[in-house]
Parts: C-alpha cells; structure tokens; sequence
C-alpha cells in the first residue's frame, strides 16, 4: 500500500521481520532457513486425496511457537496455541490452508529492495531474541529500535516497549 497509493499511508512498522526474503545471505546472518524447516511438513500435507480426519501434529505447532514465542515459551502458552493450531487446522480444508500458509512463510517476497521508494516513515521494531530473523540482518539505513531479549511475537513477549515506541511514532507522524 505504501508504494501504490502512498497519499494513504502514514507511517509503517514492521515488528520481527527481516524485510529481506530468505536466502543465502539472510541465512548466514542468523537468520532461519524457511525452505528446509518448512519443505518437509509441506511435502507431507501434499495430496488431491481427501483428508478429513488431518490435524497438524504437535512437531509443527511446537515449530511455530518457538519461531514466534521461543523456545522458552510458557507451558500455558504453548498449550493454548498447540490447541488452537489443531482446531483452526483440522480436515481437508485444513489441511489446504496450513499448507498454504507454509508455503507462504517459505516462499514469500522480500520489502528490502523497495524500501528506497517508501515516501513514508518506517520504523521498524526487532528483538535480540528473534529466532527466525536477526538483528545483524536489519537494514541500517532504516529507522530500527532493537528491543533487548524481544522474540519474533515482539508485541507479545515485550507489550510495553512495542505500545511506547508505537505512541512516540504515531505522536510524531500521526494525523
């Protein structure tokens, strides 16, 4: 939307992204390697044959969670969202749509490149504990606040410094 109809935009920011796509380079960064993680449950979910007793196993929700969470996610936490997954992803049609998503995580476009082209101002929110992209791995040329111990969910696992720098830009650039 910022490059197609930048007069509507007011300011963008992104929380936990590498605004670069995955590859090589992103990769030697510290960055996670989508293809290999996500290749294998994407290849397992490929069928024209009907699958309405499919939910995601327990292996792919603990691989979300601690992408987005980490690792070290609370036990209440990983329950509700291992159970989520399971509920929201279950039969055929289920299973179309985890697998789509995947293939999205795996396969998706990078912002890097257009940034340059932005009219609006980015500020871009990242966590020293992000375990799918790192912090070596952002744009230096970009407006980026490093959020000490942050996880990919930065809103979630650091609330009150994402609603702080949120109110100082939107106080800044808001209409």
């Amino acid at each position: 939307m910022a490059l197609l109809a930048p007069e509507k935009v007011t300011g963008i920011i992104p929380l936990g992204t590498s605004m670069d796509y995955e590859w090589e380079r992103t990769r030697s960064l510290g960055c996670w390697n989508g293809p290999a993680d996500l290749t294998p449950s994407i290849d397992a979910w490929t069928t024209t044959k009907e699958t309405p007793e499919f939910e995601p196993g327990e292996e792919y929700s603990d691989f979300l969670i601690d992408s987005g969470f980490g690792k070290e996610c609370e036990a209440e936490t990983r329950k509700f969202w291992n159970n989520e997954i399971r509920v929201n992803y279950q039969g055929d049609n289920g299973r179309r749509t985890i697998r789509m998503a995947a293939i999205n995580l795996r396969e998706r476009d990078g912002l890097l490149g257009w940034l340059v082209y932005f009219k609006c101002p980015v500020l871009w929110l990242h966590g020293t504990a992000n375990p799918v992209y790192s912090v070596s791995n952002a744009d230096p040329d970009a407006q980026l606040k490093v959020v000490e111990g942050g996880q990919h969910f930065l809103s979630f696992s650091h609330p009150k410094e994402v609603d702080s720098a949120l109110i100082e830009f939107l106080g800044k650039y808001g209409k």
